[in-house]
């Protein structure tokens, strides 16, 4: 619920999420910025792609990532690889966009994503880098989190399919 907290209380025009855990490289934040300053609504990192870093990647972490990944990439039809990394920033109208938020747990990082792209906001990939937690226990519980991720992602595949676009992001009006 804290991601949450923050969401409904952050007072710029975008917003970063990451963990706090020091896995994600603070100089990753500054790639983001300039996409954003570039006009796009959203920045997604991935640590999958050429320039992306990762080290102590527990393997059977890694190799459920990439099945749920690619089961993300296959059902939604899009070419970003790592909607399940928390690390991403978003302009304050997608957040805004994006609601109601279903997820009171991790999974709020792939409900957001997957709502911004089926919404219709703009978004650019970049590399990022990742080191796991040295001497820490992830408070991500694979097999409690696990349902609970298939329930948004299907969730999001239904609003994309069913929806007509009824949620989709307005298109600004030229005077």
């Amino acid at each position: 619920m804290a991601v949450r907290r923050g969401l409904n209380s952050f007072k710029g025009d975008a917003v970063v999420l990451f963990m706090a855990d020091s896995s994600d490289s603070p100089e990753d934040v500054l790639c983001y910025y300039k996409k954003l300053n570039e006009g796009y609504d959203c920045v997604f990192g991935s640590r999958f792609i050429k320039e992306g870093h990762i080290k102590n990647y527990p393997k059977y972490k890694l190799v459920l990532n990439r099945i749920t990944n690619s089961f993300i990439r296959l059902l939604f039809w899009y070419k970003y690889n790592d909607t399940t990394n928390a690390f991403k920033a978003y302009r304050k109208q997608v957040i805004e966009g994006c609601r109601p938020f279903l997820s009171p747990h991790f999974n709020l990082t792939v409900e957001l994503p997957l709502k911004a792209v089926i919404r219709g906001y703009s978004y650019a990939v970049v590399p990022i880098s990742w080191i796991n937690r040295a001497n820490r226990i992830s408070n991500l519980k694979i097999k409690e989190m696990g349902s609970r991720y298939f329930f948004i992602i299907f969730y999001c595949f239904i609003e994309k399919w069913m929806t007509h676009k009824d949620y989709y992001k307005k298109k600004k009006e030229k005077n």
